[in-house]
């Protein structure tokens, strides 16, 4: 079992950052790999980035790309989402997901255990 607790989320201007973190419990954080995604009102839950248990293999949404960074520290049992030049499609509320096996997925159906959510929202 792991339990997922997010972070950081907030109210920022256009061009902001944010820096999300979520604490895993257990003592096997590097078995799983790691994912963030979001869902805005009325849409679907959709992927925004993931890492690989040892923290080499990362994939992010094109969306996103160039602007957040995924990063895990597995002795602090917790993974990051750095969100720089933050747009107002960017409003969602953010949650960590955590797979069993190391490799990371871009779907959400590989993903056993959701914090609950943190929100974040961006003014234009």
């Amino acid at each position: 079992q792991v339990q997922l607790v997010e972070s950081g989320g907030g109210l920022v201007q256009a061009g902001g950052s944010l820096r999300l973190s979520c604490a895993a419990s257990g003592r096997t954080f590097s078995t799983y790999a790691m994912g963030w995604f979001r869902q805005a009102p009325g849409k679907e839950r959709e992927f925004i980035a993931a890492i690989s248990g040892s923290g080499d293999v990362t994939f992010y949404a094109d969306s996103v790309k160039g602007r957040f960074t995924i990063s895990r520290e597995n002795v602090k049992n917790t993974v990051y989402l750095q969100m720089n030049s933050l747009k107002p499609e960017d409003t969602a509320v953010y949650y960590c997901a955590a797979k069993s096996g190391s490799w990371p997925e871009r779907t959400t159906r590989y993903y056993g255990y959701w914090g609950q959510g943190t929100q974040v929202t961006v003014s234009s």
